[in-house]
């Protein structure tokens, strides 16, 4: 079929170089912008990768939709154009507090939702690209200075809160500005391997009123903070590299499973990221005694290798050098009884499910409630597979790849 559109052919512009693309052997990479456009943000301190630049974009936009349709400030924090977390400014229970090692201190909203984007899965987020819906103010720009980041997106900043920012890394953490008014084309294009797509943006809105109204199992009770983890998950997998699926509770992200080929991977995968989250809360994970001066980012691996159990000799060595006493390892039996708890999880996923496994596999995470497009011919086996669990499922007929 003919193009029939010609209104859609396109020029470039040439911004500025980039020190390398995605890889160093790849010079002459550069940023463009659209003919008679500009860019969708602005520069204000360190010098911007093309990944860097890659996950910003994504990250922002994520962020912008979660505030446009929940309404609450909110914050991601992207690995190599995934989110390894996302979540919106929900006040912190003192377990978490305890858990995210915040002690007393006040926290913004911004710096809530950072916070809780961090702490999904810290261990991939380090070294991440933070994205905020709202001004940085000074909450959000002391909790970022002690993390291992490579640079931030939010539509402004305060004077104090861009000061430490950039003085961050020895004066190199990137810090972009977002036009929040930046309208992006209609239609994008593509080019891979000298062939050029388009098509027309993701421009739609996940919100509870297009993806909450068919609830087709027998429970039908979705109260009203598994709705906002549902939209939340959702918007997430969104920006998250197909396929995938995503877990939320308490207006946080706690697993994303993501580009995986198999849609049963990536429920496993999140649902594993996620039993280590709630495992960090355990007593024995909070009651590590660390030697004096084990520094952060050792404190939370050292956690989650205690959690996770699977060393080798050499591994094993390293870890115990984190404490004066060793501790004894925790228990499968320990762990299956602390889990029992372990309810009242939003499950999303970017596509159907194609077969029962995936609610089965769901079961095992604590998942209660589940968004998903559908459409598949296993409908009702998935379906019947929801009402053994008694977990409560939507279809809202929307898929979210994205590439």
């Amino acid at each position: 079929m003919a193009c029939v559109d010609d209104v859609h052919e396109t020029e470039y512009k040439c911004e500025f170089q980039l020190k390398y693309g995605v890889n160093p052997h790849q010079d002459q990479s550069h940023i463009w912008s659209m003919k008679d456009s500009s860019l969708p943000f602005k520069i204000l301190n360190g010098k911007p990768g093309y990944i860097n630049l890659m996950d910003a974009l994504n990250a922002w936009q994520l962020v912008k939709e979660l505030r446009e349709s929940l309404n609450v400030p909110a914050a991601a924090s992207f690995k190599h154009v995934s989110p390894a977390g996302a979540a919106i400014a929900v006040p912190l229970s003192d377990k978490l507090r305890e858990t995210y090692e915040l002690g007393d201190k006040e926290l913004s909203e911004s710096a809530l939702a950072y916070i809780r984007a961090r702490n999904a899965d810290p261990k991939s987020s380090f070294g991440d690209f933070a994205a905020l819906s709202d001004t940085v103010d000074l909450s959000t720009a002391m909790f970022i200075k002690t993390c291992v980041s490579d640079g931030i997106i939010a539509p402004g900043y305060d004077d104090d809160a861009l000061a430490i920012l950039s003085a961050k890394k020895g004066g190199k953490y990137i810090v972009l500005e977002a036009d929040a008014d930046y309208k992006a084309p209609d239609v994008e294009f593509r080019e891979i391997f000298g062939v050029v797509f388009s098509q027309k943006r993701n421009q739609l809105l996940i919100n509870e009123e297009n993806s909450l109204q068919r609830i087709v199992t027998k429970n039908s009770e979705i109260p009203s903070g598994a709705r906002r983890d549902l939209i939340l998950a959702a918007i997430a997998l969104k920006y998250t590299q197909s396929n995938s699926v995503g877990f939320a509770l308490d207006g946080q992200m706690i697993g994303v499973g993501s580009g995986q080929q198999s849609r049963v991977d990536c429920v496993r995968l999140a649902g594993g990221k996620a039993l280590v989250w709630y495992l960090r809360q355990h007593p024995r994970v909070l009651g590590l005694k660390f030697k004096k001066g084990t520094k952060k980012v050792a404190r939370l691996n050292a956690r989650i290798q205690f959690i996770e159990g699977e060393f080798t000799p050499p591994e094993h060595k390293a870890w115990a050098l984190n404490f004066d006493e060793v501790p004894e390892p925790l228990t499968s039996e320990e762990k299956a009884e602390f889990l029992k708890k372990f309810r009242g999880v939003s499950l999303s996923s970017d596509a159907f499910f194609p077969f029962r496994d995936n609610i089965d596999q769901a079961s095992r995470f604590g998942v209660s409630y589940i968004l998903q497009a559908g459409g598949s011919v296993q409908d009702p086996s998935v379906i019947g597979a929801c009402d053994e669990y008694d977990i409560a499922m939507a279809l809202n007929g929307i898929r979210l790849f994205h590439h």
